[in-house]
């Protein structure tokens, strides 16, 4: 049986970088076999898959070596899922791929009503895609390869932002595919145990090429939270807030603490932490805050100016994209007035030195969220709001994280951050807010 997929001595290098993103890559993976790639932030994991399924560009995007073969057809599920959002209702972004491959219309719908009862997806056909979480996206994307039935499928950390049942549910999923329809897997993911239980093929991407591994790192150890300390006075708090999307939330944030916001995905998180930031107004009820963090500012914080906004509360979106505003690394952090030295101390701490003259849209998906965290610390607010801060990160970048934000809290910042991350809960939930 010839291989479904065959890669010689791949290499790659993108016109804009000095250093090869890929490096003599030669693997190959057999119909119904499942391959789980790890490797570092920055590996060129997203690049392999990309060459994988022909998407890298032409000869003015980057510089390609070696050779692919693929016996049959590709689906990709990119790391970003916004990126792979094309329609304004669930079903016709399902149907999408398998319209543009030629399926007879008559088996599209069937196999659109499949796909999405495979991911977990439950909802109805015309649901807007704009409603939808970036959990439920990475579902939906998925929903939409395997309605194109490919004989490959490529997923780029398909369960990062899933919430623990709906990673499962992932999980289930592919093994449920790949029975049914012997198509290759491909997965590139960080945190991986939960992918064991099919049985893959484990290899392990570095600047030296691909290799093969006979089991998964272990998790790294991080030290419980600490509790609260008693007495703190709230920075902020909320009574029976309502957000334009979700429900009815109370808490109080005491200064200098840090806070996990969890719960299923669409319930409502990340719309949450944007009406505490003073991104969005709430339907109802009241956010407040403490005289400390106003300075001088009055009225709810959607009503203030953007820079004074800017300097009391830093915003780390889920998308890291939405947020980068200037050409190189070094200039996104330096902005138009934050201190050189604060600058590069960030740089060194979260491995972005050797980036500094990248262009912030040209990095992996790791080192974008890392750069979108160094933005919203560069200027010391006293508020700094994550939305899934570990997403792409290896197990040295998570660490990292987990030592910055703890020495945050020890100055006196106050953190709140939406994560599924069971280790970073430990590290970093003194308190937890569920939706």
């Amino acid at each position: 049986m010839n291989p479904a997929v065959s890669v010689e001595r791949l290499g790659y290098r993108h016109a804009s970088r000095k250093d090869p993103a890929l490096s003599d890559v030669s693997f190959e993976v057999a119909p119904g076999e499942i391959v789980l790639l790890t490797g570092d932030t920055g590996a060129g994991k997203s690049t392999l898959l990309h060459a994988l399924a022909g998407v890298l560009g032409d000869a003015e995007d980057g510089e390609l070596q070696g050779s692919v073969l693929i016996d049959g057809t590709v689906g990709l599920v990119l790391q970003d899922p916004d990126s792979q959002v094309i329609s304004s209702r669930v079903g016709d972004d399902v149907a999408f791929g398998a319209e543009n491959l030629g399926v007879d219309p008559d088996e599209i719908w069937p196999r659109v009503r499949r796909s999405l009862e495979i991911v977990g997806l439950d909802l109805p056909l015309d649901h807007p895609t704009q409603h939808l979480s970036g959990g439920q996206k990475q579902r939906l994307a998925l929903a939409g390869v395997l309605a194109m039935e490919p004989s490959v499928i490529l997923l780029d950390e398909p369960t990062a932002n899933l919430d623990p049942q709906g990673r499962q549910a992932i999980v289930e999923a592919v093994g449920r595919v790949v029975r049914e329809t012997g198509a290759a897997v491909v997965i590139a993911e960080h945190r991986a145990h939960h992918w064991l239980s099919l049985n893959p093929t484990l290899y392990h991407l570095d600047q030296h090429g691909i290799h093969p591994l006979d089991r998964l790192p272990d998790p790294p150890q991080v030290s419980p939270a600490q509790p609260l300390a008693a007495g703190s006075e709230p920075v902020v708090w909320a009574d029976t807030v309502v957000p334009k999307f979700g429900h009815a939330a109370s808490f109080e944030l005491p200064a200098g603490s840090s806070t996990t916001l969890t719960g299923p995905n669409g319930s409502g998180k990340s719309t949450l932490l944007a009406t505490i930031g003073g991104l969005i107004a709430p339907r109802s009820g009241t956010i407040d805050y403490s005289e400390q963090l106003r300075r001088g500012m009055s009225g709810p914080a959607h009503r203030w100016r953007s820079s004074a906004l800017a300097q009391r509360i830093g915003h780390v979106f889920q998308d890291p994209e939405h947020q980068f505003a200037y050409r190189t690394v070094a200039e996104e952090l330096a902005g138009p007035h934050n201190a050189p030295e604060r600058v590069e101390e960030l740089l060194v701490r979260l491995r972005l030195d050797h980036l500094r003259d990248a262009n912030p849209f040209t990095l992996s998906g790791g080192q974008k969220r890392r750069l979108s965290v160094a933005s919203a610390l560069v200027s010391a607010p006293e508020v700094v709001l994550l939305d899934e801060p570990t997403f792409g990160q290896d197990d040295y970048s998570f660490l990292e994280l987990v030592n910055l934000i703890r020495e945050l809290t020890d100055k006196g910042v106050t953190v709140v951050s939406i994560t599924h991350d069971e280790l970073y809960r430990r590290a970093l939930g003194q308190q937890e807010i569920t939706l």
